[in-house]
């Protein structure tokens, strides 16, 4: 996995806050394989949410809070309400793929 602790710890703090203590993350992507350099950081971001509306919100929330605490990374965020949606293919093959930070 290349994200150091600090980015680790940086986006798990991040999700906790604006998401909420049930939420969970994980890093999907190239920044799982050692093997590849650069690329962006995709999250998969678990949460309660639901209302379309406030998943927006959040997420936007999440992405502005991540570029000023890591500095402006490139960052995709997947975000599902697993507990009440369908999973998308993208969410089964980032839980599939991703390590749950």
């Amino acid at each position: 996995m290349r994200l150091t602790q600090q980015e680790i710890q940086i986006i798990k703090s991040s999700v906790q806050e604006v998401m909420g203590a049930n939420a969970s993350v994980w890093l999907f992507g190239s920044r799982v394989d050692d093997s590849k350099r650069g690329g962006d950081i995709d999250l998969f971001v678990e949460t309660d949410l639901y209302d379309p509306k406030d998943k927006v919100l959040k997420t936007a929330q999440l992405w502005a809070k991540l570029q000023l605490r890591l500095e402006e990374q490139r960052i995709d965020i997947v975000l599902a309400a697993a507990k009440f949606e369908e999973q998308k293919l993208i969410e089964k093959m980032a839980r599939k793929t991703g390590i749950q930070l």
